[in-house]
């Protein structure tokens, strides 16, 4: 967004609005700004297993240069995923932050019903979806099966 061509929510062309957030974008850029990226991965069956391999994907996240973002990570901690309603609060917390991230990165060859769900809202909200193996190896975009 070039500061010359910023218009406000009214449609007015808003030049102090259009530098400040020219400078707000420079900025980021100078401090290593490092995006958003939500890890779609599977939780439930082998929940053990499934916790260790989203680590490690958040990890590989961290070492792409990204902030990876996994609400499977972090709800459980203390919502119960037994309790419909802490269930479902933790699904709406989920699809809030997919909504603030820039990317979604997808691990695994098969969608679980919540990765499904996850997919789909990204779909919906134009999100760039990345897919990765379990191994971490980028395919080539055809996504899961």
């Amino acid at each position: 967004m070039s500061n010359n061509v910023f218009r406000n929510p009214e449609g007015y062309y808003d030049p102090t609005a259009g530098a400040a957030l020219s400078r707000v974008a420079r900025e980021e850029r100078r401090r290593n700004y490092r995006p958003l990226v939500y890890v779609c991965s599977k939780y439930a069956g082998d929940v053990d297993s499934n916790v260790q391999a989203a680590r490690r994907y958040c990890k590989f996240a961290v070492e792409h240069k990204v902030i990876p973002v996994a609400p499977h990570l972090l709800y459980p901690q203390f919502l119960d995923d037994d309790n419909p309603d802490e269930r479902k609060l933790g699904l709406l917390f989920g699809k809030v932050l997919l909504d603030k991230c820039k990317e979604v990165w997808i691990f695994g060859s098969m969608l679980s019903p919540g990765m499904k769900a996850e997919y789909e809202r990204a779909v919906r909200k134009g999100k760039k979806i990345r897919y990765f193996t379990e191994d971490c190896k980028e395919t080539d975009g055809n996504g899961p099966v």
